[in-house]
């Protein structure tokens, strides 16, 4: 039951964020993973995050609008438009 309510807690946290904001999380959540298993120790963990961070980081503006701003509406709601 904790693990259920810690995945729906992340994948709640996750809903609102900028496509930058979301492939950098998974890709450090991935690197760490990859970089835990290949290397068995925590150091690895950390590097591959880092690794990971970078990487999705990278993804994820690579696919943003360019010229494009998300903005929220005052019900709290995201919106893309061109930046003001």
């Amino acid at each position: 039951m904790k693990k259920i309510a810690l995945s729906l807690a992340l994948v709640g946290a996750l809903a609102s964020c900028t496509t930058t904001e979301r492939t950098t999380a998974v890709g450090a959540a991935s690197g760490a993973v990859i970089g835990g298993i290949v290397t068995g120790r925590a150091g690895g963990a950390a590097v591959g995050a880092v690794a990971g961070g970078i990487a999705g980081a990278l993804i994820g503006q690579s696919q943003e609008r360019r010229g494009y701003c998300i903005y929220r509406d005052r019900y709290g709601r995201t919106y893309e438009a061109r930046c003001r």
